[in-house]
């Protein structure tokens, strides 16, 4: 029998969570837009609670923690949304977010995988003991952070720091936001090189680490570097738009991007849709067996034998939960088919394939973290199984198809990312002595605090930047990389058409990096190659991996420099370094927001512009001077 526990659900902890989950919400929201990737909020929102709550003549460690599983929950649902929903501004079937629509989407996904999760919790943690690294980590930091307002100045200085060069290059518009050259090897193969210039993506690779940030690059190389020569040199008599380009002397960067966006692109849909399934299939046996587990050993609430760090969310709750807010998803469902039938088809396959899923992504985490989840890679698969069996129940021509895919894409995607994050908090619990059912109710708090703010966040952004290719009239356009291939696969099923030959070749590249994969694990190799970061790295232009690279590079080099600073000093340096790299990417993403406010008002991406346009030059060397900073400060013991 476990002690009484300290107090955890307090009115301060949860206030602070509420606000920590919408604003990280928001700036990964941007984050995701921009770059197509997301990073975990876990370890910033412990340290910022450590720094509040000290300021409070009683507070604890448990109260901390439920902070920081409201604040990752609103980071998790941020990117189950903009993997997906933005899918419907492209098929242009909204032209803006609806709040109830947003609201009601993200919201009742998000708490399905709060729900879909909770019966693997004993056995996935407790049973198993999977490492959930980012869980982990949490809680170290919660366990040594007798000090956090050192953390918390790294996060505010490398805030300003990063808000200020988003700044310089996006709104006062002193210099450009990508450093690239591309040219014609011989009449049609083209040569590309390039990178952005942000922090903010420095940072996702710093804190990714070097083996997905070469994935990452590698993906990007395959992509850049093979796939576009050889189209190009190769495919101008068979497309015409290609050799209309040609003919006409298009520059070269132009080109690669235009073959990038219509063909090479769909590589990666290819890859993700085999990762996606890879890890169903390879997971089966230990889903089951946590599911089997987690409804046939209920914890009793009450007695001599009452174990606090075991009480779970009644199953009976949770069942009846999942019943109640499948209701409503229905109910939307129908509104866009106008079918019943159709509806219930639609609402089978999220309730079956969210909670496989969600189920995929709280193992996925344990073994690889939440940076490696497969999140993409299943709501791909998903979006695909549900496009062709609504075509086969609404014909070609049904103009909602597209939409209704996406629209179960969605809540699975919710559900995924939720799924994975609750674990990695539950673990963080489980090493700090929490009540998980107090935790399972912060995540729930977590996730209706960030879809209170979505909506409102994505409309800003849609208006001051776009969402897409860049157009003259927004040449910020967020590329949103996610939801544009997303919003391809459902249309293309309908009779749009789909590049399946490059889908074809993205998936045996992807049974290729499977193979590669399966001999390191069988090697017991340190350095793995997880199939989606490949994907990723395909699907994203080249110029946002490259800065992804470097900062892999500064944490590889950092952590080699740390090795002499002794065991307590790497693991100062370490924090501090991840806590840098974090703020940076607040301090950009929330400046993105910002500075969305004033073009909105005024309808013009240029309203604060300096009208200077300085050298690219001096947008690399204030890159390159913030790379320095990180990884000076991860020195620091």
């Amino acid at each position: 029998m476990a002690a009484a526990p300290l107090p955890q659900l307090t009115l301060k902890a949860v206030l602070l969570g509420i606000v920590l989950s919408a604003v990280l919400a928001g700036a990964n929201a941007y984050l995701g837009l921009f770059a197509g990737l997301t990073v975990s909020a876990s370890i910033p929102a412990a340290v910022i609670s450590m720094a509040v709550l000290k300021l409070f003549r009683e507070s604890n460690i448990l109260e901390n923690n439920v902070v920081q599983t409201a604040a990752s929950a609103g980071e998790s649902l941020a990117a189950g949304v903009i993997f997906t929903l933005p899918a419907l501004i492209l098929l242009n079937y909204w032209n803006a977010f609806d709040y109830l629509w947003v609201t009601a989407i993200a919201g009742l996904g998000g708490l399905l995988g709060v729900l879909f999760t909770i019966p693997l919790r004993r056995s996935l943690i407790v049973d198993l003991n999977l490492a959930y690294p980012e869980g982990t980590a949490t809680a170290e930091v919660l366990k040594v952070g007798q000090d956090p307002s050192r953390g918390a100045a790294y996060l505010a200085i490398a805030a300003v720091v990063g808000a200020l060069v988003k700044l310089a290059e996006t709104g006062l518009r002193l210099w450009s936001g990508t450093a690239q050259a591309a040219t014609y090897a011989g009449t049609s193969t083209i040569a590309y090189i390039g990178s952005n210039l942000s922090p903010a993506l420095i940072s996702v690779g710093y804190i990714v680490g070097l083996n997905i940030a070469v994935l990452v690059f590698i993906g990007g190389a395959i992509s850049w570097y093979v796939a576009i020569p050889i189209y190009s040199t190769f495919a101008a008599e068979a497309d015409p738009a290609l050799a209309a380009a040609l003919a006409a002397g298009t520059p070269a960067a132009d080109v690669a991007y235009d073959i990038w966006s219509r063909e090479i692109r769909y590589m990666g849909v290819g890859a993700m849709l085999v990762g996606g399934i890879w890890a169903l299939v390879s997971m089966r046996g230990s889903l089951i067996s946590g599911v089997r587990t987690g409804l046939a050993r209920p914890v009793a609430a009450s007695g001599a034998s009452y174990d606090h760090t075991q009480h779970d969310t009644p199953i009976r709750v949770v069942l009846l939960a999942i019943a109640v807010l499948i209701v409503p998803i229905f109910a939307l469902y129908n509104v866009i088919v106008g079918t019943i039938g159709v509806a219930l088809a639609m609402t089978a396959v999220m309730a079956v394939a969210g909670f496989l899923f969600s189920s995929v992504a709280a193992y996925m985490a344990g073994l690889v973290g939440s940076s490696n989840n497969p999140i993409s890679g299943v709501t791909i698969a998903t979006i695909l199984l549900t496009s062709l069996l609504l075509l086969g129940l609404m014909g070609p021509g049904a103009a909602a198809g597209p939409a209704a895919a996406i629209l179960v894409g969605a809540v699975v995607c919710c559900a995924a990312a939720i799924g994975g994050d609750n674990m990695q908090d539950l673990k963080a619990g489980y090493i700090l002595g929490a009540t998980p059912w107090r935790q399972q109710v912060m995540q729930g708090v977590g996730v209706l605090s960030a879809v209170l703010v979505m909506a409102p966040i994505l409309n800003l952004l849609l208006m001051a930047y776009g969402i897409g290719a860049p157009t003259p009239e927004q040449p910020n356009a967020l590329l949103a990389p996610q939801a544009t291939l997303m919003a391809s696969v459902a249309q293309g099923v309908f009779g749009a058409g789909l590049p399946w030959g490059m889908v074809g070749y993205g998936a045996l590249i992807g049974v290729a990096i499977i193979v590669v994969d399966e001999v390191l694990r069988a090697r017991g190799a340190a350095w793995r190659a997880p199939v989606l970061a490949v994907a990723v790295g395909i699907y994203l232009p080249l110029e946002l991996s490259v800065p992804i690279l470097v900062g892999g590079l500064i944490a590889h080099a950092a952590a080699r420099a740390r090795r002499g600073a002794g065991e307590a000093g790497a693991a100062a340096g370490a924090q501090h370094g991840l806590l840098f790299a974090a703020g940076l990417i607040t301090g950009e993403a929330l400046i993105g927001i910002f500075m969305a406010i004033p073009i909105v008002i005024a309808r013009d991406p240029d309203v604060i512009a300096l009208g200077v346009s300085l050298p690219t030059i001096v947008g690399v060397a204030a890159v390159a001077a913030v790379a320095a900073m990180l990884y000076r400060v991860a020195l620091r013991a």
